[in-house]
């Protein structure tokens, strides 16, 4: 990192003395209030983090001010708690969004500021919080449901008893008060996992992306383009907007849901994924220069010697670590953990591949069945929520010698939540074809 400045501004989150063990050189400011940005002078090569921010006692950091910064050729990532909500916000203009809560902002799972909003103490007593954040509820409640110490009833019970009151009110107290004694024994396990860090999502994701950037190096963006305005709309929803079409009377689809059917059910996607993402790594290396090896090694932090730790190489199958030239790794690496490394929206450039394709008819079709599954099967199919139709739809693409995490990342989803959304619209469809095979097979 050296060359740069680095800047986070942290608070309840994240101490300065947590910031300091992964970047040592970094200054550490008070979370980010209005104008905070803008009483700074900021350089190419200079990255300011965003994890804290105020919500209450001063005006949150403006978008606008975000944009001025961009401009001035520095990098601004955002993560965890205010970080995430304007990097979710901001992601088109090139602001960079890393962590799980940045991807719950981004997909829409989670949308109010008070997600992340926690009353704390002042900054002399180190930031001492006083409530529980609702994402780290959410969180907890999905780890421990998974872990079976939180039961997942009790654990909806409790997020909808704290999303009832304002973020200012939900210390454990407050939440215990708005339950049933039956419930009281989940919300002390998760105050416990919590407050010990363990399920403390905000504070996982601040450190995972302060690690991230010790481990690369800074990459600058470069300055907003001119003609790049922030207007409130995310790029999900300008892509929907710009393609959006009623396939029969009230029912409307967009190209994204086109490509959502693709990654879902065509067998040839991960390869022409691949193909296309390549491509565009090689645009990106060419505009710095790079070859797209030496341009994917510096993004990655490797030195060419050393071994892929295991957090990264968990993002191959065991054939393919076992037979993949050192130069093809890193290019698939790149490809695989695109979200986590990279701003550039690929999707526009993998639809412009699919609309070209003389399958394109068939792919509409497929979501218009999906559409009519729906419809026929309402009310009698219940659709889960978006983490258990991930997890049903998976069964797909289990092999051997892979891992749910990397058949996601072959089709371009960045973990469960992403899957599950894109499953949700096809969930009855995918349940009338199994029916359909079941009888076939018992023919």
């Amino acid at each position: 990192m050296s060359g740069s400045r680095v800047i986070v501004y942290a608070g309840p989150t994240i101490s300065a003395a947590e910031v300091h063990a992964v970047l040592p050189e970094a200054e550490v400011r008070p979370p980010a209030g209005r104008g905070d940005l803008l009483a700074d002078q900021w350089h190419p090569g200079d990255v300011v983090v965003v994890i804290d921010g105020y919500f209450r006692e001063r005006r949150s950091v403006g978008h606008k001010e975000i944009l001025q910064v961009l401009t001035e050729g520095a990098e601004v990532i955002g993560a965890a708690s205010m970080g995430a909500l304007r990097a979710a916000e901001l992601a088109p203009c090139g602001m960079r969004g890393l962590g799980r809560v940045f991807t719950m902002y981004a997909s829409g799972e989670i949308d109010g500021d008070d997600e992340v909003g926690v009353l704390h103490g002042p900054a002399e007593m180190g930031y001492p919080a006083q409530t529980v954040a609702l994402v780290n509820l959410r969180y907890g409640c999905e780890e421990g449901a998974e872990e079976e110490l939180v039961p997942p009833g009790a654990g909806r019970r409790i997020v909808a008893a704290a999303a009832a009151l304002p973020f200012t009110h939900r210390g454990w107290k407050d939440i215990e008060g708005m339950l049933e004694q039956e419930d009281h024994e989940a919300l002390w396990t998760l105050e416990e996992m919590i407050g010990s860090g363990v399920w403390d999502i905000k504070r996982l994701d601040a450190m995972a992306a302060l690690r991230g950037i010790a481990s690369r190096g800074a990459v600058t963006p470069g300055p907003v383009a001119p003609e790049v305005h922030f207007t409130g709309i995310s790029r999900t929803q300008s892509l929907v907007r710009r393609t959006r079409r009623e396939h029969s009377p009230g029912r409307w689809m967009s190209d994204l849901d086109v490509l959502d059917a693709v990654r879902l059910f065509d067998e040839g996607y991960p390869a022409l994924h691949e193909e296309v993402l390549t491509g565009l790594l090689e645009e990106l290396a060419g505009d710095r220069g790079m070859t797209l090896e030496g341009y994917a090694r510096a993004k990655l932090g490797l030195d060419g010697r050393s071994p892929l730790p295991d957090s990264l190489a968990r993002w191959f199958t065991e054939q393919e670590l076992a037979a993949l030239p050192a130069v093809d790794r890193v290019r698939l690496l790149m490809v695989r953990v695109w979200p986590v490394w990279q701003s550039v929206d690929w999707r526009p450039a993998v639809l412009a591949r699919l609309r070209e394709s003389e399958r394109w008819d068939e792919w509409c079709a497929l979501v218009r069945r999906a559409d009519e599954a729906a419809e026929e099967t309402r009310p009698r199919l219940v659709v889960p929520p978006p983490p258990m139709c991930a997890k049903l739809f998976l069964r797909h693409w289990q092999g051997r010698g892979t891992s749910p995490d990397v058949e996601m990342a072959r089709r371009g989803f960045t973990g469960l939540d992403g899957l599950g959304w894109a499953v949700k619209r096809f969930f009855a469809l995918d349940v009338l074809r199994g029916r359909e095979r079941r009888k076939a097979a018992a023919r």
